[in-house]
């Protein structure tokens, strides 16, 4: 194995001109813009930051698009990076202002740098906890907790100030000494970003130490990657093999992600059918992950969800359960949406539920008495509410649940394991208290308002998830105001539990912003009728909807949910 130094300005040409190709056995790019921070805080300092891996070969390797659209070259192919596809990726972004495709949308990868950060080093630590994006954390430096008061604002500033690069805000932009990398990597010029900084002349102190800190800046690009470069004689087994085992000693990959490897290498254009297949999700507005199709083929294939025996399953029996997984996925996407008004993954508490569900479509071959359809629907709801497979082993919880499916064929005895582990099926107004929008149950409150004609407020639209146009998505609103709660000393627990949530658009959520609830609530019962609240579990007595009154408000609420919630399960399943 060859070892070569190669700055990372080489190393993005390479890139850019096509040089380099993706092997399909490479995931997405998937990096959140916080990493890319932390990368080019790394750089900066001179710190390590892994080594890259390359293969060069004639051999005719199945190859996908890199993130960023490279120019067309005749030696493209020869050589395919196994390692570093996120660091290179990410730095060709932000050195040279390149647009990133991230799942179908493209957009910049924008990092600002502080000219006046602090010498030394790094007084923040930095804890990564996944690549994968949330739907409730903004990929950005400002959350909405630090525009509840100027006293917050300013303690966010003091924080960033402390930093050497961020993700860029326009806020902070538009702040003499922060300085976004790319557009430094796009002039060689300092003239315009020293002016901007507020440097007139020679004689400012802070000249000759800016001009020192963006030169810094600017010798990422010679910052050297340890390549490592395998033998051309090496098969695409062999080199999966490498790619696997280098990535499980990192543990930069999940298991999917590893089993996905395996597989291509002796499936040919798998990614492809796979990424097609979401696409066609995507039409009924669910998401499944690359990972979720890689599970459901080994589902079917071994009729249990670990990976581990992914490499020694024929391939002729991975695709056999991967045609026997995409009519189990349809069916599954289908019973959610018509069956039980689930509109998307986002209101299931696991994905993992989906595999259950594909399971008992093909053990059943699509034909379900009126029986087993309420029996499937009343676990899911109750399995899906109480958290199944959020707690314990997740695999091992699904594993039992497929034993059940595939050995007794039996809905019926779906219901024995989520008895076993939470006791009771139904929801008591205590199991509300203290729990938010990361709650299982959070999702049955979304289904249970909607069914009950819950709309909203101000506009009279349905609650649902597809709604056409910003303004019209459904959002979670504090009922009374989170500001005015935390102004009066209650706990963060206490302001965003669920039974102080109702669900209107934003547009409504925004007009409301913080108005006192006795203003505002008043004003709805005006225009809509009582009605209005009613649907929603809102007490219509105008005293609970003072913020003194906040904690008699949460009790009353919580009875009327819990009430509504057991209701809606009970009609569903046709108890």
């Amino acid at each position: 194995m060859q070892q070569q130094n190669i700055p990372i300005g080489t190393l993005v040409d390479m890139y850019k001109r096509g040089e380099l190709r993706l092997p399909e056995i490479q995931r997405h790019y998937v990096w959140q813009a916080t990493r890319v921070r932390d990368l080019l805080d790394s750089l900066y300092r001179g710190y390590p930051s892994g080594s890259i891996l390359m293969w060069e070969t004639e051999e005719p390797v199945p190859t996908r698009d890199f993130a960023i659209a490279q120019e067309t070259n005749a030696f493209a192919g020869r050589k395919l990076l196994l390692d570093g596809q996120q660091r290179l990726t990410s730095l060709t972004a932000v050195l040279g202002g390149e647009m990133v495709s991230v799942r179908g949308r493209k957009r910049p990868i924008d990092i600002l740098f502080n000219l006046e950060h602090p010498e030394g080093p790094p007084t923040d630590d930095t804890e990564v906890e996944t690549d994968e994006p949330s739907p409730l954390t903004p990929d950005d430096e400002v959350s909405d907790e630090a525009e509840e008061s100027d006293e917050a604002e300013q303690g966010l500033q003091e924080k960033l100030n402390r930093r050497t690069f961020v993700v860029a805000s326009k806020n902070l932009l538009s702040q003499p000494n922060w300085v976004s990398v790319s557009h430094v990597f796009g002039t060689a010029n300092d003239t315009d970003i020293l002016k901007k900084a507020g440097i007139k002349d020679l004689d400012d102190p802070r000249y000759q130490k800016y001009s020192d800190r963006l030169k810094k800046l600017r010798a990422i690009k010679d910052y050297q990657y340890v390549v490592h470069v395998l033998e051309r004689a090496m098969s695409y087994e062999e080199v999966t093999e490498i790619f696997v085992r280098v990535n499980s000693l990192g543990a930069k990959l999940r298991s999917s992600d590893l089993a996905l490897a395996q597989m291509t290498s002796r499936w040919p254009n798998l990614l492809k059918e796979l990424e097609a297949f979401q696409e066609e999700c995507e039409q009924s507005w669910f998401t499944i992950e690359l990972g979720h199709l890689v599970r459901a083929i080994v589902v079917f294939a071994t009729q249990q969800c670990l990976f581990r025996s992914v490499a020694s399953t024929p391939v002729d029996k991975l695709k056999a359960g991967w045609e026997q997984a995409k009519e189990g996925l349809r069916y599954a996407i289908n019973f959610l949406r018509t069956n039980v008004g689930i509109e998307d993954e986002s209101l299931l508490s696991s994905p993992m539920f989906i595999h259950t569900l594909a399971a008992v479509s093909r053990v059943k071959d699509n034909k379900l008495t009126a029986d087993e359809q309420n029996k499937l629907l009343h676990w899911l709801l109750v399995a899906n509410a109480r958290g199944r497979y959020s707690r314990g082993s997740t695999e091992t919880l699904l594993n039992e649940d497929l034993a059940i499916v595939f050995r007794d064929q039996d809905i019926g005895k779906l219901m024995e394991p989520v008895k076993r582990q939470f006791g009771r099926l139904h929801v008591e107004p205590g199991d509300l208290a203290g729990r938010g929008v990361n709650s299982p149950l959070f999702s049955l409150a979304y289904l249970a308002l909607k069914a009950s004609g819950a709309k909203d407020w101000y506009s009279g639209l349905g609650l649902s998830l597809t709604h056409q146009g910003k303004l019209h998505f459904i959002q979670w609103h504090h009922i009374i105001p989170k500001s005015l709660l935390k102004a009066q000393g209650y706990e963060t627990g206490e302001i965003n539990e669920i039974s102080n949530m109702a669900f209107i658009t934003g547009q409504t959520n925004r007009r409301i912003s913080n108005k006192e609830a006795t203003d505002y609530l008043a004003n709805i019962v005006d225009k809509q009728g009582a009605q209005a609240l009613t649907s929603q579990c809102v007490p219509t007595d105008p005293e609970l909807w003072a913020t003194a009154r906040y904690r008699d408000f949460l009790q009353q609420r919580r009875v009327a949910l819990a009430e509504r919630m057991n209701s809606f399960i009970r009609e569903k399943a046709k108890l």
